[in-house]
């Protein structure tokens, strides 16, 4: 039976999911066996499991930093919203269907036997659980149907680190404000307060935790600064999408959709020597990239017509006129056909016109594809890219609907060796020229990937590609998560955090 800690925040962005990925590698750099658990999670970046099953990639990240595979398990319901009223449901990996917020608030209490069932398995698999909450655990208006908060850290009778921003200013308040509205049940769970993303002298703050611990009666153990390392980012809170600066070498530009989904299939190229890579929503942002990306959304039809409306449709068909590739990925390459068709009602319903870059067709299906995949870029891609041609890729697919070539000359992109395990010969995507579409997300995570589409586009410029090296991902990654270690190890009085572990509540 598995000892269990958890940990919640004041507010969302509080840094609670990076916490927990910390505390997972801590754990296990002890000789812990450690999992992450989140019983439900929000966000439009998600993952498939080997199984063919969806879950958050938060908890993936955890999972990673914890040294083991992701699993469902460590994230039974899991929340993507559709548009600004509902969201899709998906329970233990599975598609339960699409939901309003009164209706999913009316199910949840049906939901907690799944939940109580997937940590029970995880209690029996690991030494340690570490928890992570959602949002606000203090929403009085919406505690009595709490799944995620309290009302989970009772069901694992797991004591509660509360972490507060400080860089987003009040945090003596809202630490204070918080425990103040839990009840007193809840008030004796909390056993430790964390100050998360702090800069500047910690001397200072001195006085304001000497306060804070004499008005809530719970110490405070650990103050985090804001530590500059690269993990993957959950949502649409995530820093990547206002960053400024000089344009590098090469410029690529990100459609900033209002459903952005899985951008985290780019970061690979951020990591690129002389490579810029932009989020983009407006026309001025535009510019003249060298490369322009269209990224998986929730809602390919809807922010489809956004696109369109706003002008950033009209001006991706100047630059593909002109020559500039235009890469779409899950949702973005469906932008890219002649048309996409919706007769189920998945999306918005009816059928609108694509952006006729490509010469294929979406027709959206009641069944979500979801699979991870293996193979290849295609021996003979076509036009600027085709530097990629033979190149071996990995990643995962996840959509409603499917892409049919209404041209049947029309070049492959990829060939995959294997789908969810068993070996496969089947194509996936299709280029036109420099126009180019996958299903694939994580594309360019694959050895030699990066490397080769960056030195295409420093070619197509006459400029020299000899000093481009290779990024390998997944020794990156594990960088990144020991520094994350080291950066709370040292800031988080751990002594302590072994103490509360082992008294529980």
């Amino acid at each position: 039976m598995a000892k269990a800690i958890m940990v919640q925040g004041t507010m969302s962005n509080a840094g609670k999911s990076l916490i927990v990925a910390g505390l997972c590698r801590i754990f296990k750099q002890d000789g812990y066996r450690v999992a992450p658990f989140k019983a439900q999670n929000m966000a439009l970046n998600s993952f498939i499991t080997k199984e063919g099953l969806e879950m958050g990639r938060a908890q993936v990240v955890q999972a990673e930093a914890a040294g083991i595979e992701p699993s469902v398990l460590m994230n039974p319901v899991l929340l993507k919203p559709t548009n600004d009223t509902r969201s899709q449901v998906i329970i233990n990996g599975e598609v339960s269907g699409n939901m309003s917020a009164k209706e999913y608030y009316l199910k949840k209490r049906d939901i907690v036997p799944e939940i109580q069932k997937a940590y029970q398995k995880l209690d029996s698999l690991y030494d340690i659980i570490v928890i992570e909450g959602a949002g606000s655990p203090a929403e009085i208006n919406l505690k009595e149907n709490d799944i995620v908060n309290m009302h989970m850290a009772k069901l694992a009778k797991a004591p509660v680190l509360l972490a507060g921003d400080i860089d987003r200013g009040g945090v003596f308040a809202s630490l204070a404000g918080t425990m103040m509205l839990f009840d007193d049940s809840e008030r004796a769970m909390v056993k430790g307060i964390l100050i998360n993303k702090f800069r500047g002298d910690k001397t200072i703050l001195q006085p304001g935790l000497d306060m804070l611990e004499e008005l809530i009666h719970v110490p405070a153990i650990g103050v985090i600064p804001y530590l500059s390392v690269d993990i993957d980012d959950e949502d649409s809170l995530t820093e990547r999408f206002e960053k400024k600066g000089a344009v590098g070498m090469i410029d690529i530009a990100v459609i900033r959709l209002p459903r952005i989904s899985n951008f985290t299939d780019f970061n690979v190229l951020e990591y690129m020597p002389g490579v810029t890579l932009r989020y983009v929503k407006t026309v001025e942002e535009l510019r003249q990239p060298d490369l322009i990306i269209l990224p998986g959304t929730k809602n390919t039809m809807e922010d489809l017509l956004w696109i369109r409306q706003n002008g950033l449709e009209a001006s991706i068909l100047k630059h593909a006129a002109l020559g500039t590739p235009i890469f779409g990925v899950c949702g973005g390459y469906q932008m890219l056909g002649t048309e996409l068709s919706d007769p189920y009602g998945v999306e918005a319903g009816g059928t609108i016109s694509g952006m006729g870059l490509l010469p294929a067709k979406t027709i959206f299906e009641k069944e979500k594809t979801r699979t991870r995949v293996k193979g290849r870029f295609h021996s003979q891609i076509t036009g600027l890219l085709s530097e990629l041609s033979g190149i071996e890729l990995e990643g995962y697919e996840i959509h409603m609907g499917q892409t049919r070539p209404i041209d049947h000359q029309i070049a492959c992109l990829a060939v995959l060796d294997e789908i969810s395990g068993q070996q496969s010969e089947e194509y996936a995507g299709m280029c036109d020229h420099h126009i180019y579409g996958s299903y694939i997300h994580g594309i360019f995570d694959g050895e030699g990937a990066a490397q080769a589409l960056v030195s295409a586009l420093l070619k197509a410029k006459g400029l020299d590609c000899e000093e481009i090296s290779s990024v390998n991902m997944r020794d990156y990654k594990e960088q990144q998560y020991d520094l994350l270690a080291k950066g709370i190890r040292e800031n988080i009085d751990m002594d302590q955090v072994y103490q509360i572990l082992e008294k529980g509540v």
